[in-house]
């Protein structure tokens, strides 16, 4: 079956599927074009209803959250919305009322619903822990009263995610970190009991996040003190094995795990080396049950269900609900358009390199007709998993094999995989995927002449790295919105990674690092076509590195065409914008490879 570009766009995104108070129903967030809303379906199947209408949610990405809380009677959720304030939308379609007034530069998220009912509590951009009152909701218009709510946290923490309540109402927990570090460097658990104002931390010896409590007050969360962020019970891992059982924190909302009812047992998701699993783990015996093959992700768990948002290579994304009984599986929502099912898309193979006394790690999608693009994931700390992704499917069906590598820095591999990358960003990663692709050409999987780097973000800063560092290993580069002056980056991106640099490349004053691990610092040297495309209005990587890079290769000779995205940001969400991607990616890739 031809897969065309189409596909690959229409459909629609789904997130954050939550199971009602009472098990009957399940709310998530549904996203099209350039409309949002969250939607409700029957547990058991159904028809599906829009509940929000104005203002428009805020939804995460992909297998993250935070977008929004049931009321606990299920009369309604609590949501974060575009306009940066929390609203209240009754089930019964009744106008929605604000419950917040954060002021039009503020942004509220992960909100959570007090057990009874009386308060919410989120995080405020992403510094600041604060609670409002239920009865202080305006109309649909919003109050005039409406207050800053009362700040919760100390002010001495650089970032808070994820406030929880405790089921008593009686305590409120959030993970903290301070700059330089990243969440998944090294992040705390705070506490306060509201009732007395009394404070205390939990702060590991690495990273600690979601923090929760079972039905008699334990503390559960993931932590990643033995190496491996695996499920935690208090103090010792309750389940302690050489996988990860979540990912790394760069957005507020992720539900790695969900605890039974009754406390028994606890679902939680288990990464195989970028293959992904649904688990089940008795409490009590410590025994685990290997439930569902997949990337499972945003779990919950009410009566006898657990929802999901499921995905997998063959496996279009979906929101299924499990039968804990025997843990049968209903599809209760696809994101997709229909077509994929019967598309016949392939499973990945694992790949393993020996490399300077090291494994390094990736993924190939085979076609079989000798052509590779060998495509980096961004972050440059997180990692693709196997999960359903139409732009891989699409080359794929073209003849190309994908070649995924997980440099070190990646996640999914343990703690010391991804901290390698610390001091040395735009060095290490660039080594470590051209020894993959370098093992690829070896075993006549791949050849130069034939393979094309693909990146984007921190993926194109490792791409154009390998180009003008390990000159002879590809014939191109198509690179989006890339990394390509780590000083500029430094400089000027956005909060949250504005400290990001310092750990993984060294002190800003260090000019000469700096040069030499951006790809402006190799420009010179790269002697085979690129193709750049970026948006003009991109928060986290500016648009004049990139252009000054462009200049960079032309200046000494080179062959780099740059296309700017009108009113794009960090990533492409225009259609049109996104066929144009599609196009000129196509156009460049006979350009470069010709009859072959």
């Amino acid at each position: 079956m031809e897969i065309s570009v189409e596909m690959c766009l229409a459909g629609r995104d789904l997130t954050e599927p939550r199971l009602s108070p009472d098990g009957r129903s399940v709310a998530f967030v549904v996203r099209w074009g350039g409309g949002v809303a969250i939607a409700m379906v029957p547990v058991d199947g159904g028809p599906e209803r829009i509940l929000t209408t104005e203002p428009h949610p805020s939804p995460g990405r992909g297998l993250g959250g935070g977008c929004f809380d049931w009321m606990p009677d299920g009369s309604g959720v609590v949501y974060a919305a575009r306009d940066g304030d929390v609203w209240l939308q009754p089930v019964s379609g009744a106008p929605p009322k604000r419950i917040t007034a954060v002021g039009d530069e503020r942004r509220a998220e992960a909100p959570v619903v007090s057990p009874d009912a009386t308060s919410v509590v989120a995080a405020v951009d992403q510094a600041e822990i604060r609670r409002w009152t239920l009865d202080q909701a305006g109309g649909a218009g919003g109050a005039a009263d409406l207050v800053d709510g009362e700040r919760l946290d100390d002010g001495s923490a650089d970032f808070v995610f994820d406030p929880y309540i405790t089921p008593c109402a009686s305590t409120v927990l959030w993970t903290a970190w301070d700059v330089p570090d990243m969440p998944w460097d090294a992040a705390r658990v705070e506490r306060l009991v509201l009732r007395s104002g009394e404070r205390d931390r939990f702060e590991g010896p690495t990273s600690v996040h979601q923090p929760r409590t079972m039905p008699d007050g334990r503390g559960v969360c993931v932590r990643d003190d033995t190496g491996w962020l695996n499920l935690w019970l208090e103090d010792a891992p309750l389940v302690d094995e050489p996988f990860e059982h979540a990912g790394p924190s760069w957005g507020m909302g992720q539900h790695s795990f969900a605890v039974s009812p009754d406390g028994s047992r606890i679902a939680f998701t288990r990464n195989e080396r970028g293959f992904g699993r649904l688990c089940v783990v008795d409490v009590a015996t410590r025994t685990v049950v290997e439930v569902a093959r997949g990337v499972h992700g945003q779990l919950s768990w009410a009566g006898d269900r657990v929802v999901a948002l499921r995905t997998g290579a063959r496996t279009p994304t979906q929101i299924v609900a499990y039968d804990t009984a025997d843990w049968s599986r209903t599809v209760l929502a696809v994101g997709p358009v229909l077509g994929w099912e019967s598309a016949e898309l392939p499973e990945p193979e694992l790949v393993e390199v020996d490399h300077d006394g090291h494994v390094l790690h990736a993924r190939r999608y085979v076609a079989g007709r000798g052509r590779t693009l060998c495509w980096i994931h961004g972050g440059p700390t997180d990692q693709w998993q196997v999960e359903f992704m139409p732009r891989i499917a699409y080359w794929w069906a073209q003849g190309w094999d994908v070649l995924v590598p997980d440099p070190r820095g990646s996640t999914g591999h343990g703690r010391e995989y991804q901290q390698a990358l610390r001091s040395e960003w735009g060095r290490l990663d660039v080594d470590d995927t051209a020894a993959v692709l370098a093992a690829s050409h070896a075993a006549g999987r791949s050849s130069p002449a034939t393979t094309v780097m693909m990146g984007s973000s921190s993926g194109g800063l490792t791409a154009l790295g390998v180009l003008g560092r390990h000159a002879g290993l590809a014939a191109g580069a198509v690179v989006l919105y890339p990394v390509t002056d780590l000083a500029v980056l430094a400089d000027e991106s956005h909060r949250f990674e504005a400290h990001y640099t310092v750990h993984l490349v060294g002190p800003s004053s260090d000019v000469e690092r700096y040069e030499q691990r951006s790809p402006a610092g190799c420009a010179d040297a790269i002697d085979v076509p690129i193709l750049v495309m970026h948006g003009d209005d991109d928060p986290v990587v500016p648009l004049s590195s990139t252009t000054s890079f462009v200049e960079r290769v032309r200046a000494a000779g080179g062959d780099v065409e740059l296309v700017v995205m009108e009113g794009e940001g960090h990533g492409f969400k225009d259609p049109a914008n996104k066929r144009a991607d599609y196009a000129l990616t196509a156009a460049f890739l006979r350009r470069v490879l010709g009859d072959r």
